[in-house]
C-alpha cells in the first residue's frame, strides 16, 4: 500500500478508531476526526483513545483532529464511524468540506427510522454522490478484537468493483482480510438485521433459554433477513457469508456485541431505561428494529423474530410472553 493514500475517519468511537488501526496498519496515512477536542488532543499525544479503547497504542501513522474540514482535506477515502440515526445531520454538516473525488465508506450498521434507508442510500441522498463512490466495510468485526489486532475477515461492497478492490487493498493486513462483493443492500442488509437478531438471543440469553434456544434464533433470524434480501433484489449468496451469517454468528454468541449485552440485561428483567443507562455506546438494534420492521412490512415480508424484539424493546411486552407467542405460531414448513 502506498504511503500517498490518505484517509479520514469521521467518528472516534470503537470501531471507527479501530478501523482508522487498520487502514494505518495498511500503509494508509490516516485522520481521526474526533467531535471534541481533548480526545483529538489525548489521541495525538498519547497514541491511545482513553474513551473508546484504552490501552490500545494507535500506530504512527494515525493522528486526531477536531477540525472536520483538516479531516477530509485530500482524503482517498472518507469513512463514516458514527451512530446511523445521527448520519444524516452529521454528513449534511461535513459533505461541503468532502474531497472532490474521495470514496465515501460507510462502517454502520442500521436503517433509518422513518425513510428505511439504508446507510449508503443517506449517504448518496445527503453528499449528493453517484452511487459507485459509496462502499460498505461489514462482517464479524468486533471492534476490541481487531483492535487487539487478532484475525478477522470482512466484505468491502461496492456496486464498481473496481472502487472495492481499491478499498481491499487500502485496509488489507496481516491480520484483517477483505473480501470484495458488489451486493452493497444484501451486505448492508445482513449487517442491520443481524443486530436485531443479537438483540433477540440476549434476551434468550437473559432468560436462560439455553444453547438450542440459540442455534434456532439465529438460523431462523438468518431465514427472515434472507427473505427481506430476496425481496429487495439481494443476492441470497450473500446471507451465506461474512455480511450475514458471519457477522450474525459473532454478533450473536460474543459478549464484545453491544446488542447482545443490551438483549441479555432486558433479558434478566432490566427495564428499557435501565438498560440504556448501563450501555455506553450505541447499540443500533434498538432504533434499527423499528425501522427493519418497517421495512419489512413495506416489502410484504415476515418477519416475527424482529416483531418479537420490537414488542419487548419498544411496546414494554415481557420477554416471557413474548417468546411464548413467538413459539405458538402456527407450523409451517421450513423452507416457507
Amino acid at each position: 500500500m502506498s504511503e500517498s493514500v490518505r484517509a479520514a475517519v469521521f467518528g472516534t468511537g470503537s470501531w471507527g478508531t479501530a478501523f482508522g488501526m487498520v487502514l494505518a496498519d495498511a500503509g494508509c496515512e490516516v485522520t481521526l476526526w474526533a467531535r471534541r477536542a481533548e480526545l483529538a488532543d489525548a489521541v495525538n499525544s498519547t497514541r491511545t483513545n482513553p474513551d473508546y479503547l484504552p490501552g490500545v497504542e494507535l500506530p504512527e501513522n494515525l493522528r486526531a483532529t477536531a477540525d472536520p474540514a483538516e479531516a477530509a482535506r485530500d482524503a482517498d477515502f472518507t469513512v463514516l464511524a458514527v451512530p446511523s440515526q445521527t448520519l444524516r445531520a452529521n454528513l449534511a454538516a461535513w459533505a461541503p468540506l468532502l474531497a472532490p473525488d474521495t470514496v465515501l465508506v460507510s462502517l454502520m450498521k442500521g436503517v433509518e427510522l422513518g425513510t428505511t434507508m439504508r446507510m449508503s442510500e443517506v449517504v448518496e441522498d445527503v453528499a449528493g454522490v453517484v452511487r459507485d463512490r459509496v462502499a460498505v466495510v461489514t462482517g464479524p468485526n468486533l471492534a476490541r478484537e481487531i483492535a487487539s489486532r487478532m484475525p478477522a475477515a470482512a466484505v468491502v461492497a461496492c456496486t464498481d468493483e473496481t472502487v472495492a478492490r481499491r478499498l481491499q487493498a487500502a485496509c488489507h493486513t496481516p491480520y484483517f482480510r477483505p473480501y470484495t462483493n458488489t451486493d452493497v443492500v444484501g451486505c448492508e442488509l445482513g449487517g442491520a438485521v443481524k443486530n436485531v437478531i443479537g438483540l433477540a438471543v440476549g434476551i434468550a440469553d437473559g432468560m436462560g433459554l439455553g444453547d438450542n434456544a440459540k442455534g434456532s434464533l439465529i438460523t431462523r433470524g438468518l431465514a427472515e433477513t434472507t427473505r427481506l434480501g430476496l425481496a429487495m433484489g439481494a443476492d441470497p449468496l450473500t446471507f451465506a457469508g461474512l455480511a450475514g451469517l458471519g457477522d450474525l454468528v459473532a454478533t450473536c454468541s460474543s459478549p464484545l456485541s453491544r446488542n447482545h449485552t443490551f438483549g441479555t440485561n432486558l433479558g434478566r428483567g432490566m427495564t428499557l431505561q435501565e438498560t440504556i443507562a448501563v450501555t455506553r455506546q450505541t447499540a443500533e438494534g434498538v432504533k434499527s428494529c423499528e425501522s427493519v420492521l418497517d421495512l419489512a412490512r413495506r416489502h410484504g415480508v415476515d418477519m416475527p423474530i424482529t416483531e418479537t424484539v420490537v414488542a419487548i424493546v419498544h411496546e414494554g411486552k415481557p420477554p416471557v410472553v413474548a417468546v411464548k407467542e413467538l413459539m405458538s405460531r402456527s407450523a409451517k414448513p421450513e423452507r416457507h
